[in-house]
């Protein structure tokens, strides 16, 4: 490349590297533990766990399983003040039913989240929201703590992370071009060592580095996608209820029957969640069943069947689009759910050498050599100094 060229990829990765990479650091601090919520939720007590059913409620969960009627029923009583807006199966123990109960249909982070036994149709006990490490470690990596704009603005630090990513690989070749790959040059100063060490981390996390933070940006719009979905997809779908309120709960028929309707309408599919109506994910007219696969991969791709609500009759299957079918995957693949315990071990490794490659750049950052530019128009050294500005800046 050219001078002119190299300065000018060089400004752009110094910059959107510098304005990013503290709340990079955040999301890799915070997303460490998050790749193993399950485990350290279990390690804490944090799980509900299935009781064990003896004497007659034994003989009776073997009879037939409890009616969903009845499960919401019982999550309802438990806070009658609340309404629901998702449920689903545990997908550790399909021997329990989840439920989100909040205050309105409409999105918001105050919401209780309790387990209901499908033998027995009774309340287990409560998850803990909105308290605990984890709890924390969560909203900070999801927004801040400051809701939609909370979530976009670390949307808008993905993108100069991968702006970052892609001019440091351009600059990368350049400035790595008369040194093996790999190469850390021990006998040289210990801000060329870290810069080495920088570049040899960068260009091996490169690539989870890529993906991470275009999932990570993705899952920040997954609000806006949702309306849009919405908007977009469900117009023709609701237009017979035009003008029509959220069905009254009084109106709505069996949750069962819709159950058993969508699940009829697509063998060899299990029930991922259901959304009701009025709620994101569905509309104000329809209990939305979503179906996903038997394998790991088609586990994370859905198929929504939305089912009326007054009559658990279906309405429309429509397909997900590209968008939506994008936010669904990137969720799981984030934080590694897709392979077990390997793939979440290999995530949190290369989560630990992100964390040395943005130190590092700030570190390079910090130690960069004070009057480089000066010294470079009259002396060899100074011209040494200069290059070993713009590997900083590179790294």
């Amino acid at each position: 490349m050219s001078a002119p060229a190299i300065r000018a990829w060089t400004w752009v990765h110094k910059w959107t590297s510098l304005i990013c990479t503290l709340f990079m650091l955040l999301l890799c601090l915070t997303g460490l533990p998050l790749i193993f919520h399950h485990e350290i939720s279990h390690w804490l007590g944090d799980d509900i766990q299935a009781p064990t059913l003896t004497g007659e409620q034994a003989a009776l969960a073997q009879r037939a399983p409890v009616s969903l009627d009845v499960m919401a029923a019982a999550a309802k009583a438990r806070y009658p003040d609340r309404v629901i807006q998702f449920a689903g199966p545990n997908e550790d123990d399909d021997r329990l039913w989840w439920f989100t109960l909040t205050p309105t249909p409409a999105p918001t982070n105050d919401y209780k989240s309790l387990a209901v036994d499908t033998r027995t149709g009774q309340v287990v006990g409560d998850y803990k929201v909105g308290e605990g490490f984890m709890d924390l470690m969560l909203r900070l990596h999801v927004d801040l703590f400051a809701g939609l704009p909370g979530k976009l603005f670390l949307g808008f630090m993905g993108l100069l992370l991968l702006v970052a990513l892609v001019s440091g690989v351009v600059l990368y070749a350049p400035f790595m071009r008369k040194l093996d790959f790999g190469a850390v040059r021990r006998d040289r100063s210990p801000r060329i060592r870290w810069l080495d060490l920088h570049n040899l981390l960068g260009i091996v996390t490169l690539v989870w580095c890529f993906v991470v933070g275009a999932t990570g940006m993705i899952n920040t719009w997954a609000d806006l996608l949702v309306k849009y979905w919405q908007y977009d997809q469900l117009t023709t779908v609701l237009a017979p209820y035009k003008d029509e309120p959220v069905t009254p709960m009084d109106q709505r028929g069996s949750l069962q029957q819709a159950l058993d309707n969508a699940v009829s309408h697509a063998s060899g599919m299990k029930v991922s969640f259901i959304a009701f109506p009025g709620t994101s994910y569905s509309s104000p007219h329809h209990n939305t069943v979503f179906l996903k696969g038997a394998t790991p991969l088609k586990s994370k791709l859905l198929t929504p069947l939305l089912m009326d609500a007054r009559t658990g009759v279906l309405t429309a299957a429509p397909e997900l689009p590209w968008y939506l079918t994008a936010l669904l995957v990137s969720q799981p693949l984030h934080f590694g759910d897709y392979g077990g315990m390997p793939m979440k071990v290999l995530w949190a490794l290369l989560d630990l050498a992100t964390i040395v490659v943005l130190g590092s750049g700030v570190y390079l950052w910090l130690r960069k050599p004070q009057g480089a530019r000066r010294q470079a128009a009259s002396t060899a050294a100074g011209r040494e100094l200069m290059q070993e500005d713009l590997d900083a800046a590179a790294g």
